[in-house]
């Protein structure tokens, strides 16, 4: 088993679309397992760094990928130690 860090929404395009094709999926065949077209899953992946968590959380139970919160290290005060400010 694999782990792979995201800590920017635009890293799940990529990682989205990895992990269909090393599933040996096409987008067709994944908007299959989803009961939509395949031109609704093209856009939901191209977009992927817009896609709502129970979006995702679809794709990747179709993909038989599990998702993992982890927590950071934090450091005296309670932050995590690899904090960068959020752009809101």
């Amino acid at each position: 088993m694999s782990n792979y860090t995201i800590q920017t929404a635009e890293q799940l395009k990529p990682i989205i679309a990895g992990f269909r094709k090393s599933a040996g999926l096409t987008q067709e065949d994944l908007a299959m397992r989803l009961g939509i077209t395949q031109q609704t899953y093209s856009v939901t992946e191209r977009n992927a760094p817009h896609m709502s968590v129970s979006k995702l959380l679809a794709v990747l139970n179709a993909l038989g990928v599990e998702l993992v919160l982890q927590s950071k290290p934090t450091n005296t005060d309670g932050t995590p130690t690899s904090v960068k400010s959020a752009q809101w």
